[in-house]
């Protein structure tokens, strides 16, 4: 008898580390507030986004859990519907379960906007709809994803993010890639864990736009 409380005091951790990962989840993602220092770059433009696509890559069971996946046929959800899926749980053994994805009305395409329209700022330039003079930027989303990777004692939660850039202002063309990578831990599969390792993604994905900008004339 004394297997029962074995067995008991095991799926009490279990429960503990997995968190609530039957359903799905929905919260924003983005930089921590304030954690970029103010522009002081001089003056040097204005640059329209003229196309930003989602290009990632979905698999039904996958068997790695960067790979992202949904919770049933992927194929059976449009790319609208898609291109809101940003993670997936996964339970104590690391089986996959519920979905994340970005509240209502907000996508991976917004936020690569979003993150990336700071990074520009910090060059100095203005994000602009369009016009006369402005330069032109096209994106290609070929990573957005978070995944966790359970643990006896705690969960290892990751996040990466990777674009295509083709950019063309004042007569330079290039296209180059930005990536970002984050890895934290955590007790238990918390939105905020999930926040914190997509915050400290974009911070990394920041740091090497803007060297790819310089790299490239920009």
């Amino acid at each position: 008898m004394k297997t029962l409380p074995v067995a008991f005091a095991a799926l009490g951790v279990a429960c503990f580390l997995s968190g609530c990962v039957a359903g799905r989840r929905s919260f924003d993602v983005g930089l921590e507030p304030g954690s970029l220092a103010p522009a002081d770059a001089a003056p040097r433009g204005a640059l329209a986004f003229v196309s930003v696509t989602d290009a990632r890559h979905f698999e039904n069971r996958p068997g790695d859990p960067s790979t992202p996946s949904i919770h049933g046929d992927v194929d059976a959800i449009s790319a609208d519907e898609r291109s809101r899926f940003i993670g997936r749980q996964r339970n104590s053994f690391g089986h996959a379960m519920g979905d994340i994805v970005l509240p209502d009305g907000r996508t991976v395409q917004t936020k690569i906007v979003e993150i990336m329209t700071e990074g520009l700022k910090q060059r100095g330039y203005t994000v602009v709809a369009g016009g006369p003079g402005a330069g032109t930027v096209v994106v290609e989303v070929q990573d957005f994803w978070s995944w966790t990777t359970p643990g006896f004692w705690a969960l290892s939660f990751e996040a990466r993010i990777g674009c295509k850039v083709s950019m063309e202002y004042g007569g330079r063309k290039a296209t180059f890639q930005v990536r970002g990578y984050a890895l934290n831990h955590g007790q238990i599969a918390k939105d905020k864990n999930w926040q914190e390792a997509f915050e400290e993604a974009f911070a990394d994905f920041l740091k090497n736009f803007d060297v790819q900008l310089k790299e490239n004339g920009f």
